[in-house]
């Protein structure tokens, strides 16, 4: 039925149509405009950030003093960037292992990581000159070389195309046996586990007439527990995180190496981010990583005293002709991975800083 716009006379009839629609559209245009305006203050006073997220993985579990400082490191990023970059962790092994996580990395998947020596290496054979055996003495020596060798491994490291955030050593690296090892024989006759893949493990175990057997991390404990090794190495926070010392008896006072570490971030991911976000990365994290390497330290010393408590004995340090003989092993590791591993001159450039320090 049609509506008339004619007044018919009737006190009861309605208003005529054409009035109360124009009324309706013209307080309906008006309450439009009123929320546009609302609408345009609000964004305006409310500023959109496009934020970039840095998706990280580590092998360290969420609690432990690890993840505790990139949380804190996170934090402060997201503050200094006003919200436009962000970490996103993926903690706990989740991303597989190393070579899981380099592959990754190459694809996108992932854009930052924390890296073990093996890794490291993967990525840049040379880095594993850090990793010599028998070749630090002391805390002092380490941190003097790596002082003097990070503007060179960055560079070598953006070649690659990746950033180098910060050193984190996982710290002194012991054997653990079920039999104390006191001298360079005691380990002639051992099952020896080594990570499989690990070309510089394999020279050193060469050189002390020992025949290792090849296998992933996650295989040691039970072989460990069935008996096909005897004897491992590891930092004591690996051991007790692991579980490993309580299959063995000893750990040795002497130290096999210092393991190095470090976190990586993909170029690609890297220069996503403007200058000054840029800048405060960097920044943040070597400040934040650098406090990590001697919390690293403390928790290592905590779990030697954790693993005394719970039965592991500590075999004390050799006596310096028998000591000798493992420094004497380890010269001889440097000359078999020159050429394989890193060059000449690059190990010239760390036995230089070295005995800057000795001296």
């Amino acid at each position: 039925m049609f509506f008339s716009n004619r007044n018919d006379g009737n006190a009861n009839s309605p208003a005529p149509r054409t009035k109360r629609t124009r009324f309706l559209c013209v307080a309906c245009g008006i309450l439009a405009s009123l929320l546009f305006a609302l609408v345009m203050w609000t964004v305006e006073a409310t500023p959109v950030h496009a934020q970039t997220f840095i998706k990280l993985s580590t092998l360290a579990p969420e609690g432990s003093s690890w993840m505790n400082r990139m949380n804190e490191l996170a934090a402060e990023v997201e503050k200094a960037t006003n919200g436009e970059v962000a970490f996103k962790f993926y903690p706990g092994g989740v991303s597989g292992d190393e070579i899981d996580v380099i592959r990754k990395m190459r694809i996108g998947q992932v854009h930052a990581a924390g890296f073990t020596g093996v890794g490291l290496g993967e990525i840049l054979p040379e880095v594993r000159v850090l990793d010599l055996p028998f070749l630090f003495e002391n805390d002092r020596e380490i941190e003097h070389v790596y002082d003097r060798m990070t503007d060179y491994f960055s560079e070598q490291f953006e070649k690659e195309g990746y950033i180098l955030l910060g050193w984190v050593p996982v710290g002194w690296v012991h054997f653990f046996s079920q039999k104390p090892i006191e001298q360079v024989g005691d380990l002639h006759d051992k099952k020896a586990w080594m990570w499989e893949g690990d070309p510089l493990v394999q020279e050193t175990y060469k050189h002390l007439d020992v025949t290792p057997l090849p296998m992933s991390v996650t295989d040691v404990l039970l072989s460990l527990q069935t008996g096909m090794l005897d004897t491992i190495y590891s930092s004591p926070v690996g051991a007790l995180a692991l579980q490993w010392y309580t299959k063995v008896g000893y750990m040795s006072e002497l130290s096999m190496a210092n393991a190095t570490g470090g976190v990586l971030m993909s170029k690609r991911q890297f220069r996503k981010l403007s200058v000054p976000h840029q800048k405060a990365v960097r920044e943040i994290s070597a400040r934040h990583l650098k406090k990590l390497v001697q919390q690293v330290q403390k928790d290592n010393d905590k779990a030697i005293e954790v693993m005394k408590k719970n039965g592991l004995k500590v075999v004390p340090m050799p006596l310096d002709a028998e000591r000798q003989k493992f420094f004497e092993v380890g010269e001889k590791v440097r000359k078999g991975l020159v050429g394989k591993l890193f060059d000449q001159k690059l190990l010239d450039m760390v036995l230089g800083h070295l005995n800057e320090i000795r001296s």
